[in-house]
């Protein structure tokens, strides 16, 4: 697997959910199936130029784009803030749920 596929799997989930799109979605806008989509997002695939070419179109981006580190790196931040926010609400919730079984 190379680098240049996992940069290219990166932006193409951090496009598809700035639009909310799903695999089916991006797929279907594309003119080509989920499952390729999927294997693309997987490292399993590459797509040919043509391909890369449709799904920039449909994620209103540039094709460069989608090999591009600073996308990468905003899905990297967003994804371990979302698992912070996750770990602190779970911290949270045991702490309440003992103080709460603590006081009578």
């Amino acid at each position: 697997m190379t680098d240049l596929r996992k940069l290219l799997a990166a932006n193409m989930k951090f496009h598809r959910g700035r639009l909310g799109f799903s695999q089916g979605k991006l797929a279907k806008k594309a003119d080509t199936t989920a499952n390729y989509i999927a294997s693309i997002e997987a490292c399993r695939r590459f797509p040919s130029v043509e391909v890369l070419e449709k799904i920039a179109d449909v994620l209103n981006i540039d094709t460069p784009e989608l090999f591009s580190m600073e996308s990468v790196q905003i899905y990297s931040i967003n994804r371990l803030e979302e698992e912070m926010v996750g770990e602190i609400t779970r911290i949270i919730a045991d702490y309440t749920a003992k103080k709460s079984f603590l006081c009578f």
